[in-house]
This record gives C-alpha cells, structure tokens and sequence, in this order.
C-alpha cells in the first residue's frame, strides 16, 4: 500500500478527483527553487503562495466569487458555504500545514481513504490578500451521534494505532491522521463519513 500511496501523492497513479490536485501538486515541486537548510517553512509557503497565484493567472484557476449568503460554518482552517443540496464549497488556507504542498497532500490522501467524501479541487480564491484553496466535497446529512469509539475500531482495523484522544497514526505507512473528532467524522445509516481529515506525512513514508 505504501508505494501505491507513494505513486498517489507524486501523481504516478491515480485518486479519485485527483486530477486538479496533482497537477498543483505538481506545479509546486517543479517550480520552487531547491529547498535549502536556512529557509523556514513560512519562507517556502510564501513561495508556493506566489506560485499557485502564477498558476491560477495563466490558466485561469481562480474563483472570484463566493456566494456568501450560503455561508454554512467556519472554523480555524475552513470556511463553508452550501453549493446545492448535494454539494458543499470549502474555503482553506492551509493553515494547519507548514506547506502548500502539505495540505495537497492531505487531499489525495483523503480521497484515497474516504472516496465518498472526496475532494475536488476546482480553484483558488484570493481575499484580503490570504490565498484559499477552494474544494468540493458531498454534503453529509447526520442522523445521529458519532460514537468515537467505532471511529477508532475503523482506523484500527486500517492500521491506525490511536496516539491520544482523536489523534492516529499508522506506524508502517509514516502516516499521522488527526482531530477526528465528531464533529468531523459524521453517521449516517450507520456509515462513518470523514469530512474533515487532517492528514501529514513523515519521513518514514518516503522510505522504502
């Protein structure tokens, strides 16, 4: 499964709604200059930003509106708005991540695990001089609690060990997958649904 997940995330293979993401992703690794050991991670967030602007500018990637009179919630790393009754928007930008890159990654990996609450991505959005990606994802009815326990049998039974509260990891992947908690992880008809995942690679998911 690693190296499955290896080809996923360097665009060899293919995820459900990767496409976009990839081609990003893409852009990214062979656009930023060579990473060296003095630059920070703001520093090489800055650069990603001003590339995925030149990105949205030559191929006409941007959102320019949001209808926000269908604002839905927001929290520290998203805004969401309905699109339709089958569709939400989400606004992100990448907080949680040291990268542009990083939060890339974290939605193919999403969409390898949860294709039932895929992402797409379909552009950028600019406001207030803060850069957002802006994905696609099914609306989730809940019909009832999420009981956290059966989300620890589930990740459990996939290889993830639980850390500390809503925390995981899966050790033979390098894999970490974090705030699982029920507001982010849905039941409907007795499925979990994943809608908001945190997803980040270590080093020992580069190894062989």
């Amino acid at each position: 499964m690693k190296n499955e997940l290896q080809n996923i995330i360097s665009g060899k293979s293919q995820v459900r709604h990767g496409n976009s993401i990839q081609t990003i992703s893409g852009y990214l690794r062979k656009s930023k200059s060579p990473s060296g050991t003095f630059e920070s991670g703001k520093q090489i967030k800055s650069e990603e930003t001003a590339l995925i602007k030149q990105f949205c500018d030559r191929n006409g990637f941007w959102i320019t509106a949001i209808n926000i009179n269908a604002f839905i919630s927001s929290g520290a790393e998203q805004k969401v708005y309905l699109q339709n009754k089958h569709k939400v928007i989400k606004l992100n930008d990448s907080i949680y991540y040291e990268s542009w890159e990083d939060y890339l990654n974290n939605l193919l990996l999403n969409n390898f695990y949860f294709p039932d609450t895929a992402y797409q991505l379909i552009g950028f959005y600019e406001q207030n001089e803060i850069v957002y990606a802006v994905v696609e994802q099914q609306f989730v009815k809940s019909d009832s609690d999420t009981e956290l326990e059966n989300v620890k049998v589930f990740l459990t039974s996939n290889g993830f060990i639980n850390t500390r509260n809503n925390d995981y990891f899966n050790p033979e992947l390098g894999i970490i997958l974090e705030d699982l908690h029920d507001e982010n992880v849905l039941t409907f008809q007795g499925t979990l649904f994943f809608i908001d995942t945190v997803f980040y690679l270590t080093e020992d998911f580069y190894k062989l």
